[in-house]
């Protein structure tokens, strides 16, 4: 199966449903993943410069993971 780049408002939108599915306020995520309403609204907007760190206490709040998957290995590549 082929592996999909997520676009910050693709990430956006899935917190938003998320969100709305458990029936949280905006202002509920914020207080439950500890960041603040304005960060909230901006990542649901899709804000492309949304801090990593907190964007990972957000999806964490909402039971939401997320998957880095390097690329396969070359041949010929060296591991540093």
């Amino acid at each position: 199966m082929a592996r999909k780049t997520l676009t910050p408002a693709e990430i956006g939108n899935i917190v938003r449903t998320t969100r709305k599915a458990a029936g949280l306020r905006q202002d509920e995520l914020a207080g439950a993943a500890g960041v603040g309403l304005r960060f909230v609204v901006d990542l649901e907007a899709g804000k492309a410069t949304a801090q990593i760190g907190k964007t990972l206490q957000v999806l964490a709040a909402l039971g939401c993971s997320l998957e880095v998957t390097p690329p396969p290995e070359t041949k010929g590549t060296r591991k540093t």
